[in-house]
C-alpha cells in the first residue's frame, strides 16, 4: 500500500493574486504620476530661467542703446539732411527696408518744412506689426549715438572728389598722442579699413564740411594708398543712389543744409569724423516665433531674442517755452492722438524729438517657448513683462525737470 501524502503545497490564491496586483498597479501608477508632476515642475522651472535668462540679455541690449541714444552729437541735436529724397532708415545694402508703413513705403526721417533731420531718438509709434489683435500694433524705436570704440575721429577728412573722401593722419610734426584723440592706453587708431571695426558699405559717418555737418553712407570698399611723405591714406566711396537716401547732389545749397560732399564743393576739410550708429528695434513676425531684431544703420539686422511679443514705449519731454514737463506722449509732437491726451495731458504739439528727456518702457513681453505640453499635462506658456524707464540723458545734457 502506498503512502501518499497529505500535506497541502504552499502558493496563492486566485484572489491573492488579483488583490496583491491591484495594489501594485495603485503604486506603480502614483509613483508614475509623482514621477511625471516632477518631470514637468523641473521643465516649468528650467523653461522660465531660459526665458528670464533671454529675457534680462535682451533688456540690458535694449535699455543701454536707450540710455546712449545722441551721445557724441551734442546738446539738443538736429542735423539737416539733404532732403531732394528723404533720407531713410531701417534698410539695408540688399536693399531691403524693414520699417514700413501699409503700403510698403520705408520709413523715412522726421520733417520739418521740406527739411529732414537727423535727430538721437526717432520713435515709432504703431510702426511695428500686430502680433495680437486685441493689443493692436507694436512700436518701432530708434536711438542714434557716434561709435567710441572706432577712433575715426584721429582722422581728418577731405572731399577729393565728388562722393569721395580720403581719411589721413594728422601731419607731421602732429603725432597721434599730441592730437589728444585717444585714450591713455592706446597708442594708434585702428585702420579706417580694420578687418573688424573699419568702414564698410553700409556704415554712416558724421562729418563737418564746408562749416556745416553732413551725414553720408559708405557705399563700396576703403582703398589704402601712400602720400609722399610715406602716409598711409584711406579713400573712401560715398557715392549717390545709396540706399538709405544720404548721399544726393543737391540742385542749389540752401540753409540748413550744408553744402554736402556730393555737391560742387571740393576740397572741404572737416577734422573729427566719427561713425554714427542708428539702431532701430522692432518686432519681426515674419518668422515663428516672433524675434526682437537690432538693426544698425544701412546693415542687416539680426535677432536679439525670440518669443517677444509685445513692445510699446511713451516719452517725457520738457517744453523750454512753457518751463513745463510733458510726460506720457506716444507719439510726441502731437496733441490730437488719444495716448498723448491722457491723463489731463494737453499733447506735445510744436516739441520734437531732441526735446525728449526720458523713455518709458510701457510693456516689453516675452513669451515662454511654443512648447505648452509635455507628458499629456497641458502646462500653458508663460509670460514676463518689463516696464522701465531710460534717462536719455545725453539728449538733454541739462536737468530740466522742476526741483
Amino acid at each position: 500500500m502506498s503512502d501518499r501524502s497529505t500535506k497541502r503545497e504552499s502558493g496563492f490564491s486566485l484572489l491573492e493574486m488579483v488583490v496583491s496586483m491591484a495594489l501594485g498597479t495603485i503604486v506603480l501608477g502614483a509613483a508614475v504620476q509623482i514621477y511625471i508632476q516632477g518631470v514637468s515642475a523641473t521643465w516649468r522651472v528650467s523653461q522660465r530661467a531660459e526665458m528670464q535668462q533671454d529675457f534680462r540679455a535682451a533688456s540690458n541690449i535694449l535699455t543701454k542703446d536707450l540710455s546712449l541714444a545722441g551721445a557724441g552729437l551734442g546738446q539738443g541735436v538736429a542735423i539737416p539732411l539733404e532732403s531732394g529724397l528723404i533720407p531713410k532708415y531701417g534698410c539695408d545694402q540688399t536693399p531691403k527696408c524693414y520699417i514700413t508703413n501699409a503700403t510698403s513705403t520705408p520709413t523715412t526721417y522726421p520733417l520739418q518744412g521740406a527739411t529732414a533731420y537727423l535727430y538721437g531718438l526717432l520713435p515709432g509709434y504703431n510702426m511695428g506689426p500686430t502680433l495680437v489683435t486685441a493689443q493692436g500694433p507694436t512700436d518701432v524705436i530708434t536711438v542714434v549715438y557716434t561709435d567710441n570704440a572706432f577712433y575715426l575721429n584721429c582722422y581728418t577728412a577731405t572731399v577729393t572728389s565728388k562722393g569721395v573722401v580720403t581719411f589721413a593722419p594728422p601731419v607731421a610734426p602732429a603725432t597721434w598722442a599730441t592730437e589728444g584723440c585717444l585714450p591713455t592706453t592706446v597708442a594708434s587708431p585702428q585702420p579706417v579699413n580694420d578687418a573688424v571695426v573699419g568702414l564698410t558699405p553700409g556704415d554712416l559717418v558724421l562729418m563737418t564740411l564746408g562749416g556745416g555737418q553732413v551725414v553720408a553712407e559708405v557705399t563700396g570698399a576703403v582703398s589704402v594708398s601712400t602720400n609722399g611723405s610715406g602716409q598711409t591714406i584711406y579713400t573712401v566711396p560715398f557715392a549717390n543712389g545709396d540706399p538709405l537716401n544720404m548721399n544726393q547732389t543737391p540742385a542749389s545749397v540752401t540753409a540748413p543744409a550744408s553744402p554736402g560732399l556730393n555737391s560742387a564743393v571740393k576740397n572741404s576739410t572737416g577734422a573729427s569724423p566719427a561713425r554714427l550708429l542708428v539702431i532701430t528695434y522692432y518686432l519681426d513676425n515674419t518668422v515663428t516665433p516672433a524675434r526682437l531684431m537690432r538693426q544698425i544703420s544701412g546693415h542687416s539686422p539680426i535677432p536679439v531674442a525670440e518669443n517677444v511679443v509685445y513692445m510699446k514705449f511713451s516719452y517725457d519731454l520738457f517744453n523750454s517755452a512753457t518751463s513745463a514737463p510733458v510726460v506720457n506722449q506716444c507719439t510726441p509732437g502731437d496733441n490730437t492722438t488719444a495716448c498723448n491726451l491722457l491723463n489731463g495731458s494737453s499733447g506735445s504739439a510744436g516739441l520734437l524729438p531732441n526735446q525728449i528727456t526720458k523713455i518709458n518702457i510701457l510693456n516689453m513681453a516675452m513669451d515662454s517657448t511654443l512648447m505648452s505640453s509635455q507628458f499629456g499635462q497641458s502646462n500653458g506658456y508663460q509670460r514676463m513683462d518689463l516696464q522701465t524707464s531710460v534717462s536719455a540723458r545725453d539728449l538733454t545734457y541739462t536737468n530740466n525737470y522742476p526741483q
